[in-house]
C-alpha cells in the first residue's frame, strides 16, 4: 500500500496543470519504467539573419524536465523498452529471411540454417528428461566428495534446482566462467573457420570465395539454467553483393550444414590452462516457410532471447565488485559460486583483459547479446531512426515542433542529465495511464 507522502504526490500530479503533458510523455516513452530526465532547450535560428524562429525549453515541462525512454534491452530493467528492442530485433532477423526493410524478397531462395552452438559439460547438473529421473540411480558413481551423482526426482519446469550441480565441489566453476568470457572469441573463430571450410569445399581460395559468396548471420546469446551461454544463429549464404545477389549454384544448404559441423569441431580458445571449445550438442536446421522451423518462428525465437540476460540462473541485474558486496545479496549457492569465481579470477593479472570483475553479474560473459554481420539485413539504428522520424512528424502536425526546412535552419541544442526513473507516485500514475494495475 503506498505511504501517505506518495498518495499526496499522486493526487497532486492528477490534479496539477501539467498532468496532460505528463501523460503525453508517458505515452511517448511507451510506459518506460526508468525514463531519463533531461533539462535544456532547443533553438532554431535563421542562419542568414540570426533571427530566432522557434524555441523549445523544458521549463514548461512537468517538473522542468523532459522524460525520454531509457531504451534498455533488458526485460528485467524495463519491460516496455525491452519490448521495443525485441520487436526491432524480430523485424531485423525476419527481413534477412523474407525481405523487407531494404532487403529484396529474392533472399528467400538463399540457403539459410538455424544453428545452435552449445557449451561443453563442466559437471553433472539437475535436468529435465522426457523419461525417467533427472539422473538414474542404477550404477550411479560416487564423486570424490562422497556424493552419489544421481537424482531420483522428476523436476518440474520451474524447479530452482534445474541447472545446479549434483555436487557443487566437483563442478568446474573456473571452466564455466572462462567459457562465458571467451565465447565471443569462439564465435569469431567459428565464423572464420566456416568461411575457410566453404572455400575448401568449393575448391577456392578465401580471396576467390569473397568474390563470389558472402556468409551472413544474425545471432543471439542465451543463458542455460546452469549459467553458461550458448548461441542461436541464422546463417545465410549470399552472392558477393550480399542479399541482393544469389549465391553460386554449388552453395547449397547441405554444403553449409557440413561446413558448420566442421567449423564447430575445429575451433578452440586456450586460456589459463584450459582449452575451451563448443559442446558436442550442435543443432543445424534448414529454415523453411511452411514447416516447424519457419522464418517467423526463428525470428521470434531470436528476438525473445535478445532481451534476456542471466536472470534464469538467479544472478543479479547490476554490477558487483567484491565478495563483501556479494554477501549482501540473497541467492542460491550455484549463482553465488559463479559470481565469486568471476571475482576470484578477475583479480589475476594474467586474466585482466577478460575484465571478469566488471562482468561478474552476468557470470563472465562480456559480449553483445545480439549481433549480426554487416550485410545480413537492416540495422537497429535504421529502425530507430525511422521511428524517431515518425515521432517528429507527429510533433510537427500537433504543433509541438515548427515546420521548418532543416537544411536552411541553424539548430542549437543544450541538454544536461537531470536524473532518471519515476517516483512511487509517478509509477502509479504511469501504470494507470498505460493500462497497468495499481
Amino acid at each position: 500500500m503506498p505511504h501517505h507522502h506518495a498518495l499526496t504526490a499522486l493526487i497532486a500530479r492528477l490534479n496539477g496543470p501539467t498532468f496532460d503533458r505528463f501523460a503525453a510523455q508517458v505515452h511517448t516513452n511507451g510506459g518506460c519504467r526508468q525514463p531519463i530526465h533531461l533539462r535544456g532547450k532547443v533553438e532554431h535560428y535563421d542562419p542568414a539573419t540570426g533571427e530566432l524562429l522557434h524555441r523549445y525549453t523544458t521549463n514548461h515541462e512537468p517538473d522542468g524536465v523532459l522524460r525520454v525512454a531509457c531504451k534498455t534491452r533488458r526485460a528485467s530493467r524495463c519491460p516496455s523498452c525491452a519490448e521495443t528492442y525485441r520487436a526491432d530485433t524480430y523485424q531485423l532477423v525476419r527481413a534477412g529471411l523474407v525481405g523487407g526493410k531494404g532487403v529484396p524478397a529474392t533472399v528467400t531462395a538463399h540457403p539459410a540454417l538455424f544453428v545452435t552452438l552449445t557449451a561443453p559439460s563442466f559437471g553433472k547438473v539437475h535436468t529435465r528428461r522426457s523419461k525417467g529421473h533427472c539422473h538414474p540411480h542404477r550404477n550411479a558413481p560416487t564423486c570424490p566428495h562422497g556424493r552419489v551423482l544421481a537424482c531420483k526426482e522428476r523436476h518440474h519446469r520451474d524447479d530452482p534446482r534445474l541447472g545446479e550441480p549434483l555436487c557443487f565441489d566437483c563442478y568446474d566453476y573456473t571452466g564455466s566462467v572462462l567459457f562465458n568470457a571467451v565465447s565471443p572469441e569462439l564465435w569469431r573463430r567459428f565464423t572464420e573457420a566456416l568461411r575457410r571450410r566453404i572455400a575448401r569445399a568449393a575448391g577456392l581460395t578465401q580471396k576467390e570465395l569473397r568474390d563470389v559468396l558472402t556468409v551472413s548471420f544474425a545471432k543471439v546469446a542465451e543463458y542455460q539454467r546452469r549459467g553458461i551461454v550458448h548461441f542461436h544463429a541464422v546463417i545465410r549464404l549470399d552472392g558477393n553483393d550480399g542479399p541482393s545477389s544469389p549465391p553460386p549454384p554449388w552453395a547449397t544448404p547441405d554444403l553449409l550444414a557440413a561446413a558448420v559441423r566442421h567449423a564447430a569441431q575445429a575451433v578452440t580458445v586456450p586460456v589459463a590452462g584450459h582449452v575451451l571449445r563448443w559442446g558436442t550438442q550442435l543443432d543445424t536446421r534448414r529454415i523453411t516457410f511452411d514447416g516447424e522451423v519457419s522464418e517467423q518462428a526463428v525470428a521470434g525465437y531470436i528476438a525473445k532471447y535478445a532481451t534476456k540476460s542471466a536472470e534464469c540462473v538467479g544472478t543479479l541485474d547490476r554490477k558487483i565488485h567484491s565478495l563483501d558486496e556479494l554477501a549482501l545479496y540473497e541467492m542460491r549457492e550455484h549463482p553465488r559460486r559463479l559470481i565469486a569465481e568471476c571475482l576470484r579470477l578477475g583479480a589475476r593479472e594474467d586474466l585482466a583483459e577478460l575484465r571478469l570483475t566488471s562482468w561478474a553479474h552476468v557470470l563472465g560473459f562480456r559480449g553483445h547479446f545480439s549481433t549480426k554481420s554487416r550485410r545480413y539485413s537492416t540495422t537497429l539504428g535504421a529502425l530507430r531512426a525511422a521511428r524517431e522520424e515518425h515521432q517528429r512528424t507527429e510533433q510537427i502536425t500537433t504543433g509541438r515542433l515548427p515546420l521548418l526546412p532543416e537544411d536552411t535552419v541553424l539548430v542549437v541544442a543544450r541538454w544536461e542529465y537531470a536524473g532518471k526513473g519515476l517516483s512511487l507516485s509517478d509509477q502509479l500514475v504511469a501504470a494507470a495511464i498505460t493500462g497497468g494495475r495499481l
